[in-house]
């Protein structure tokens, strides 16, 4: 094994001439040539190496590079080779500017209604916003030439930890994105940029966008071996494969049983700009809109009673002729009833809506940072609150990502807890931490925290950290042992592969004799141990009886908790016996058991909480891992997503297929929803049927209301799962850039109790919004019948337009931000989602608003008409055209403000809740808003004067308006004791636009909503619906990915692919699963070791397309409408697929 501090990536130029070859510039390799080899894999991709090239020599000599000191130092030849190949580079997508975000801004509907308003008020006014790694990251796509016992880590393809042996005559396929583990080599850059595997997925996501189509630049030798290297590389180019043919599945009908009339509707689709519109802002929009229409009218009935009342009265009543010199005083009268009319209108469109949406989610996402949750979409935020299920990864996010000892059996005892040191034998302490520190690579460590309060950081095999871990844990330290036997010391190792799954190290011991460590897998070991050593250390011998008791009492019970089991174990051998060290099943024999340890990788101890309070939210949580069933299964009951008693189904990958599959193999939705109501856990999974889970989840239709589904993932075999969710968690710690780029959130710290964290900012978002649109609502009504019935009735509206222009900017600026800042409770998850057909206005909210309205009204109405006489003042009513300011309307006008201050307190509760001042010291920003109105309220009434038709009133004035200011918290309490059951008249209001109301236009908006995956593939300019050449596209890709299970479909005899994952028409991901993971496989060779089933003949139809002669299947919400289409040769779709 290499040192993994030491290795570097070098390039060597150096020129080399070969003879012309009539290809692309003079080489003997096209770009498309070159890209096809890199989709092949295994033997197939050795077997089209020798027959196109002969071998990789032949290839270097085809792309005129040396196999050993790699190009020419030549500036025009490089400059040829990027023209023609194209450069190591993946172009970002491109960020909108800054005009074209103003402009969307502009789209609102309620911005478009005061825009018209303040275009007409300005036209009167004339009249008078780093990382960590320590292996080596392949930067591109290559051939191996040369390899020394070189490792591949493949886990971001195919999810899977295991190490991929490669070698040039077995499998010397090396594919960008993926790390060196062990060893060295020397390869032949076949493709970079968007040519290479994560290019060609990047640019697919839309990171790409027209660039795909651009050259690459081929023939650069690079050697490579294991070294620590910046974790930012990784990030933006690791892991870029894990997509496989999943992509595929965002494939849409080119035509549909319409035709034509299909066709039409798609290419109109594709004209309209599309709009990210999250559920909460499709709710609004539709409630503005109704708003805005009810008070436009309410202006216009304003405006025309007005000039009505005015003429008649004028000219029929008092029988006045209109007289030339008159004609200005007229229009005066007119343009004053239409200023109130304006000012109607004004008030009446809530123009603080888009505001407090805007304020509540840059408020959230701000603190959502400090909860780990770093929001890349802003509707993301508000959505979460909606969610009804989180499909999570095991591991890293519901457990610590962190091999761990969690029990023992020593000297005769079973430890569920690590023991105490003081309760062990200082002989079989001594062993065992000799034992753990000699017989393990001296490449893994337990490195100090990088952070404060961080886990200690483990470097190397996981399995050996975490034994490492457990010498730690008792009090030891391995690292002085190391240092007193240092590994070119060690007299012989025994190292570990998958055939003797066991890793033996002999060690000269003083006396001249041996000493023979051996650790493996359990049920292996313990069949070589004849003795065992008791609780006082001593040699007690080791019968198969005693084995099987053994097994049954303390192996077996480990293994239901999801545990795999390792044994650690002794020999010594005297000076005079040495063995034959050669003849390894002597050596490795008679051995003395030390102990056997259970090491999982532990739930997070936050976790089941967690999860918990997700179930009490009404939230469902489903894990979905590659790991086995067993393990996937203990880990889901210990975190609690699986309770005794329950009905549950816990699956694996290929039954979950079996059942939800028909005997064509297409998915059937109705099917499906037999299967995910119950499903808790999917194991053995694929990137596939991740995506398919989702899908049918957000496509059921079985339940009360659809589905909102939350998935987290970081590998880049999640993108499609993560875009087709509502909500997309990536890993800041573990995901790949893929991954974040396909994200609506990041979780910095990878943990799922962010997760519910982003649930209580989500639904915080929901209920902030209720409560400013519950009082704004209420400020509405009463100010437009207000201004309505007082100019109807006195010709004049008792609230001016600068004053209602102040109660405006109370109660749309200034609300906005006080009550779309309150903290998100606890309580906030004691209740179950809203949904997505949940109106925004609740009974109870419109209760409240109703209720106060009448409140409000009662109050104006009594002072507008029988005020003067209360206060013994002057009446306001008829006052002359330019009369000063009277204190009748000046009260009028403060007690109106001071009823809304009052009710702000009321609007801070939306379920009925009695004490309204809970938690509002919580909230320093609602202290600071309401105290500051009230501040400038004394200001504008006192010092107002003219500008703001205000006369100064005196302290018992001011305290009458407090008053009845103050009884509004009185008659909320009368309010609340109402019971809402019993007010069945009460309507809501602000559901979801439904599906029958929209147009073409907001269909295709509403497509967007709901299709998170099409909407992001879109905006990367594929329209992957739009022609050929988008299919063209999509089978590339799949070709590039596919396994070579596909390839059986043709060539039956080829069964070998990283890409196991991706599988027949059933998925079937492995034919054998060892039920009880005894051992760490990390270094077994999956090309030898795991078996497959041939493909059956079935068309496979998960939304993929694949090689000709299979059918191409978009699913929509209903499988009954699913297109079919038949690639037949002579078709043009069989003729793309040929030909590439």
């Amino acid at each position: 094994m290499g040192d993994m501090a030491n290795s570097s990536i070098e390039f060597h130029p150096k020129p080399q001439q070969q003879r012309e070859a009539p290809h692309a510039g003079g080489f003997g390799c096209t770009l498309a040539e070159l890209r096809s080899l890199m989709e092949l894999r295994g033997a197939e991709a050795l077997q089209k190496v020798q027959e196109a090239y002969g071998d990789v020599s032949g290839l270097c000599r085809r792309l005129k590079t040396s196999p050993t000191e790699g190009l020419a130092d030549n500036a025009n030849d490089l400059e040829k080779r990027r023209q023609i190949y194209g450069q190591n580079f993946i172009p970002p997508k491109q960020p909108k500017t800054f005009l074209q975000l103003v402009w969307e801004a502009l789209q609102d509907v309620t911005l478009i209604i005061l825009e018209v308003a303040a275009i007409v008020s300005l036209g009167l006014s004339f009249y008078a916003p780093p990382g960590e790694e320590s292996e080596d990251l392949l930067p591109a796509d290559g051939v191996l030439i040369q390899g020394n016992d070189l490792k591949i880590d493949e886990s971001s393809l195919t999810g899977e930890s295991d190490h991929v042996r490669k070698s040039a005559d077995k499998d010397p396929m090396l594919l960008s994105g993926t790390h060196v583990m062990e060893g060295s080599g020397r390869m032949v850059v076949t493709a970079v940029g968007v040519n290479s595997q994560t290019g060609i997925i990047f640019t697919l996501l839309g990171a790409g966008g027209e660039e795909e189509e651009k050259k690459d630049k081929k023939g650069k030798v690079m050697q490579a071996s294991s070294k620590q290297q910046d974790g930012a590389m990784e990030s933006s180019q690791t892991k870029a494969k894990k997509q496989d043919g999943a992509v595929a599945m965002e494939m849409q009908p080119l035509k549909s049983a319409e035709g034509g009339e299909m066709e039409e509707r798609e290419k109109k689709k594709a004209s309209v700009p599309k709009k990210e519109k999250s559920v909460l802002q499709g709710k609004l929009t539709k409630l503005a809109v109704q708003i805005g229409k009810a008070g436009l009218v309410m202006s216009a009935i304003t405006v025309i009673i007005l000039v009505l009342y005015f003429v008649i009265e004028t000219f029929v009543v008092k029988g006045q002729v209109w007289l030339a010199e008159c004609t200005p005083v007229y229009v005066q009268y007119f343009v004053k009833f239409f200023i109130i009319g304006v000012t109607v209108l004004v008030v009446a469109v809530p123009e603080g809506l888009p505001l407090a949406v805007t304020i509540s989610l840059a408020y959230s996402v701000k603190k959502m940072m400090k909860d780990n949750n770093l929001v890349r979409h802003l509707d993301a935020c508000e959505t979460m609150g909606n969610a009804t299920a989180i499909c999570s990864d095991k591991t890293g996010t519901l457990t610590t990502n962190r091999m761990t000892v969690v029990q023992s059996y020593l000297g005769d005892t079973h430890y569920k807890e690590i023991p105490a040191p003081s309760a062990l034998t200082p002989k079989i302490l001594d062993l065992l931490v000799h034992a753990i520190s000699i017989n393990s690579a001296y490449t893994s460590k337990i490195l100090p925290p990088e952070k404060e309060g961080a886990l200690p950081r483990q470097v190397g095999n996981k399995t050996e950290c975490a034994l490492l871990g457990f010498v730690l844990d008792l009090k030891r330290d391995f690292q002085p042992v190391r240092e007193r036997i240092p590994e070119d010391k060690l007299y012989k190792v025994y190292t570990f592969n998958s055939v003797r799954k066991s890793m033996s190290t002999v060690i000269r011991m003083p006396d001249g004799g041996f000493r023979l460590f051996s650790k493996g897998a359990s049920e292996i070991l313990l069949k070589k141990c004849t003795n065992i050593l008791n609780s006082n250390g001593e040699l007690r011998s080791f019968r198969p009886r005693d084995r099987d008791d053994m097994v049954k009492k303390i192996i077996e019970p480990m293994a239901c908790d999801g545990l795999r089991t390792i044994c650690i174990a002794y020999r010594d051998f005297s000076a005079a016996q040495e063995p034959d060290w050669e003849n390894e099943n002597e050596v490795v024999g008679d051995l003395t058991c030390i102990a056997i340890v259970g090491i999982e990788d532990p739930v997070r101890p936050e976790v089941p909480e967690a999860i918990r309070k997700c179930q009490r939210a009404g939230i469902t949580v489903r894990m979905v891992t590659g790991d086995n069933i067993n393990t996937a299964r203990a880990i889901a009951a210990k975190c609690g997503i699986i309770q005794p008693g329950e009905d549950f189904l816990c699956l694996e990958g290929k039954e979950f297929n079996r059942r939800i599959r028909n005997e064509k193999g297409e998915i059937e939705q109705e099917r499906l929803d037999k299967v995910w109501p119950k499903l808790r856990v999917l194991a053995r999974s694929s990137p596939t049927d991740k995506h398919t889970l989702v899908k049918g989840i957000i496509d059921s239709t079985t339940g009360e209301q659809r589905q909102v589904v939350a998935v987290t993932g970081d590998g880049t075999n999640d993108g499609p799962a993560l875009k087709k969710a509502d909500v997309g968690f990536a890993m800041g710690i573990a995901g790949t850039d893929v991954a974040k780029e396909a994200s609506d959130i990041i979780l910095t710290d990878d943990n799922f109790t962010s997760i519910v964290k982003a649930v209580m900012w989500g639904r915080n978002v929901y209920d902030s919004i209720s409560k400013f649109l519950q009082f704004q609502l209420t400020v509405n009504v009463v100010a437009v019948i207000v201004a309505f019935t007082g100019a109807c009735i006195t010709q004049d509206s008792p609230l001016k337009a600068v004053q209602m222009l102040w109660v405006n900017l109370i109660m749309d600026t200034f609300a906005s931000l006080a009550l779309a800042t309150e903290p998100p409770t606890d309580s906030l998850l004691l209740r179950k989602p809203y949904g997505r057909d949940k109106p925004l206005i609740s009974r109870t909210m419109m209760k409240n608003i109703l209720g106060h309205a009448v409140y409000q009204l009662t109050i104006i109405f009594t002072l507008l008409f029988v005020g003067e006489l209360f206060f013994d003042i002057d009446s306001g009513r008829n006052a002359p055209l330019h009369s000063p300011p009277s204190e009748h309307y000046t009260i009028i006008f403060n007690t109106f403000v001071m009823m809304q201050l009052f009710n702000e307190i009321n609007a801070r509760k939306i379920h009925g809740e009695r004490n309204v001042f809970h938690g509002i010291f919580g909230n320093p920003i609602f202290c600071t808003i309401v105290l500051g109105t009230f501040a400038i309220q004394i200001v504008i009434v006192q010092f107002g004067g003219k500008p703001f038709s205000c006369s100064p009133l005196s302290t018992e004035q001011w305290l009458w308006c407090l008053f009845v200011g103050v009884g509004e918290l009185v008659w909320g309490q009368v309010i609340a004791t109402i019971p809402t059951s019993q007010l069945k008249c009460l309507k809501e209001a602000g559901h979801g636009p439904g599906k029958d109301e929209m147009t073409d236009e907001e269909l295709a908006e509403g497509e967007e909503e709901i299709d998170h995956a099409e909407r992001e593939l879109r905006r990367g300019q594929i329209l992957w619906f739009r022609g050929l050449n988008r299919i063209q596209t999509q089978i590339r890709v799949v070709k590039a990915f596919r396994s070579s299970l596909y390839e059986g479909l043709e060539k039956p005899e080829s069964k070998t692919s990283i890409h196991n994952f991706m599988a027949t028409p059933e998925f079937l991901i492995n034919d054998y699963t060892h039920n009880i993971p005894l051992i760490d496989d990390t270094d077994v060779d999956e090309n030898e070791e795991r078996l497959r089933a041939p493909p059956p003949p079935s068309p496979n139809q998960n939304n993929n397309a694949i090689d000709s002669g299979i059918y191409l299947t978009t699913h929509g919400t209903k499988s009954a409408t699913s297109s079919v289409f038949s690639s037949r040769p002579g078709s043009p779709l069989h003729s793309v697929e040929t030909s590439l």
